[in-house]
């Protein structure tokens, strides 16, 4: 099974940066946090873009 990127939702503060990066794979919630809503949705090279860029580190990957 491939490694899927989560989000910590109580360390997002709603930048949306993981949102404009990568909009195939994450979203912000109704409560305005990041979610990932499809893993695979973008190869994971982008998905690390969004991992590295988060300003709070809220995104990891999870096997």
């Amino acid at each position: 099974m491939a490694r899927v990127p989560i989000v910590d939702q109580e360390a997002c503060i709603s930048c949306n940066l993981c949102v404009d990066l990568v909009p195939e794979v994450f979203r912000l919630n109704s409560d305005g946090l990041a979610e990932t809503y499809d893993p695979t949705g973008a190869p994971e090279e982008k998905i690390q873009d969004a991992i590295d860029n988060c300003p709070v580190n809220c995104i990891a990957w999870e096997d």
